[in-house]
Order: structure tokens, then C-alpha cells, then sequence
């Protein structure tokens, strides 16, 4: 009996985040399925900005060959304040994301390739979507989070708290 070969899993990778990218990120931020949970295009740039120059912050373009195909910033989840993620391990490591028009159906995929990279350093890895941001929420159960406490963050709003574990 023969067995059909895997389907292999794309590459992606993971280049840090220019002061020439924040233009294309902007049009990103604008696009109205972003826009919905990053309010504020012009605020949301400017705080993309000032974090480039933090070393806590770490921000990252995922790619496919040369297609940008989202936005993510990960950073120790101890470092600013989030009540909703204090009973988690010291090591533990927060991310926020956002797609590209042209990656869109596959934040999952990417997603789930940076996150085995970022287990390597951290035994967990938190984020924490609007309870109603379900493209968002199959998006990281597709790259491993699980989950399903809601919770406050530091402004008071309601975030669904998800792990995905080393």
C-alpha cells in the first residue's frame, strides 16, 4: 500500500518591521476588517512607530516569498500592565496580530510557524481577541491557541485570554 506524500506546509518567514513599512502597514490598518479592531489607523502608526524603538517590543512582518502577509508584535506579557494575564508564567510571551488584505485565509498558517519559534524561548505564548472577533479566534485555534476565559485587560474591556503552551 502506498501512502500519499504530506502536504507540505508553506514557508513563512518573519523579517523585523522598517520605518519604510509603516505606510504599507497603515493601508493595512485602514482596510475596514482590520480597522474594526485596531481603531484609529493614524494612532495605532504612531504607537507602531514608537515601539520600533523599544527593545521589549518586537515587531515582525510574516511572509511568503516576497508577499507580506500580516503584522505581528509580540513582548513579555509581565512587561505592561494586563491584569488578564497575570496568572500566567513569568516566561510567558504576548502577541498581537493583524492580516494583510493578501493574506487573508492564511493567519493561521503563519501565525502557527512564528509561535513554534517563539516556544523555543518561552514555555507560553497569551493573546487576547474581543470575545467577538471570531475570524480572529479560528485563526489562532488554527495555530494552536486554546481557550475560552473571558476576561478585563488594563483598560477594562473584554478579551478572550488564549494560550498555546510549549
Amino acid at each position: 500500500m502506498t501512502v500519499p506524500p504530506k502536504a507540505s506546509m508553506p514557508d513563512y518567514g518573519f523579517r523585523p518591521v522598517a520605518e519604510s513599512d509603516l505606510p504599507m502597514l497603515a493601508e493595512w490598518l485602514r482596510d475596514p476588517r482590520v480597522a474594526r479592531w485596531w481603531q484609529g489607523s493614524d494612532r495605532q502608526i504612531t504607537l507602531l512607530r514608537a515601539d520600533l524603538e523599544q527593545g521589549v517590543m518586537q515587531q515582525v512582518i510574516a511572509t511568503r516569498g516576497d508577499l507580506p502577509l500580516g503584522y505581528a508584535q509580540y513582548y513579555p506579557a509581565q512587561h505592561w500592565p494586563a491584569p488578564h494575564f497575570a496568572h500566567l508564567p513569568a516566561d510567558t510571551i504576548a502577541l498581537d496580530v493583524f492580516g494583510a488584505p493578501q493574506g487573508w485565509g492564511q493567519g493561521g498558517a503563519w501565525l502557527h510557524a512564528l509561535c513554534d519559534r517563539l516556544l523555543q524561548k518561552a514555555s507560553t505564548l497569551a493573546i487576547d481577541p474581543a470575545p467577538d472577533n471570531l475570524r480572529a479566534i479560528r485563526a489562532y485555534q488554527k495555530a494552536g491557541f486554546s481557550g475560552d476565559l473571558t476576561a478585563a485587560d488594563a483598560d477594562g474591556h473584554p478579551v478572550r485570554v488564549m494560550t498555546r503552551r510549549r
